[in-house]
């Protein structure tokens, strides 16, 4: 079955995925706007003036929010597209979807708990770099202590559903350097990249909302490094940045769909060779070198979640939710 991001599916088949995988049960709003639009020639004439890979619902549908569409019933919607489709149709060739959730932290936290510190985090697609904080959150795990930053409470605390086997550690990671790369670095320091990050976040998804501009507001007092460029030509000279002494992890989450398949090869065959640790968060049909369990619904959205190529659970995309495989 085509991805919402697969460049080489039909605009029809594309919009039709993210209604029926992507959507259900997140968005119902998106979840109508994307049936609506696979069922519209017309409005499927107006879309397909973009470049495939600008073709993609989560773009449109943003670039759509940014420029102001009410939220509503497909029909509100397509009437508002119709009107506005030229500033829709810039926003979205001058933007990325580049969902910055800085609630994924809480699928990392357990497994840099693990890792001996301190920490150097490189992360590839970092967008503003929000997840480049998880010592900063507090986290509420189900069953477990709140885990607080080691200065005392955060303003952002992430909420998250795990199971029993899941390692959710004493204490949070010693970060002593945050380091970033991708196409189109936002900041959030600037007040239209904020508004871009949140028209990203789905209409009905309030929490996330706010906690955007908490996790904002702690990036911007200390701003990461991120570096424009393509991660596969820039991963060795920014891991090279990282401080002696600390140990490098390079993670990213949701990001390797938007690479080719060579791309994703070419970017397992780099970070195998960096010293350090490979932390990955991404789509089972986008996992270069990972052996995938095969214990989850066909259906499901849940990314798979690896360290050096071996799978350890399974994730919820937003970070809501961790499944521990059993025996990784």
């Amino acid at each position: 079955m085509p991805t919402s991001t697969d460049a080489t599916a039909s605009t029809a088949e594309r919009y039709r995925a993210f209604a029926d995988v992507e959507a259900r049960g997140m968005s119902a709003c998106y979840e109508g706007w994307a049936h609506g639009v696979a069922d519209d020639p017309e409005t499927i004439a107006l879309i397909d003036e973009l470049p495939s890979p600008k073709r993609q619902p989560n773009l449109v549908f943003t670039a759509s929010r940014f420029q102001g569409v009410p939220i509503g019933p497909y029909h509100l919607f397509r009437d508002w597209l119709h009107q506005h489709w030229l500033e829709v149709r810039a926003t979205a060739l001058t933007h990325a979807t580049q969902t910055n959730e800085a609630g994924r932290c809480a699928l990392h936290v357990p497994v840099l708990g693990a890792i001996e510190g301190p920490i150097a985090l490189l992360e590839v697609g970092a967008s503003a770099g929000l997840c480049l904080y998880p010592d900063r959150y507090g986290y509420r795990y189900t069953g477990r202590p709140q885990l607080d930053p080691a200065d005392g409470p955060s303003e952002v605390v992430l909420d998250c559903t795990v199971d029993d086997r899941v390692p959710v550690p004493a204490r949070l990671p010693e970060v002593v350097w945050r380091g970033g790369i991708d196409l189109n670095p936002l900041d959030v320091r600037r007040p239209d990249d904020v508004a871009w990050l949140e028209a990203l976040i789905w209409p009905e998804h309030e929490d996330r909302r706010a906690r955007l501009r908490a996790a904002a507001a702690v990036a911007a007092a200390d701003p990461p490094y991120i570096v424009a460029g393509d991660l596969n030509a820039r991963l060795h000279d920014v891991a090279a940045r990282a401080p002696d002494g600390a140990t490098l992890v390079v993670f990213h989450t949701a990001v390797l769909m938007y690479l080719d398949e060579r791309g994703r090869e070419r970017f397992a065959e780099q970070v195998r060779r960096l010293p350090g640790h490979w932390l990955s968060v991404e789509a089972r049909s986008v996992t270069p070198g990972i052996a995938l369990r095969e214990d989850v619904p066909n259906d499901s959205t849940d990314l798979a979640l690896a360290l050096d190529g071996v799978q350890l659970a399974w994730a919820q995309p937003h970070g809501r939710a961790i499944r521990w495989v059993p025996n990784p």
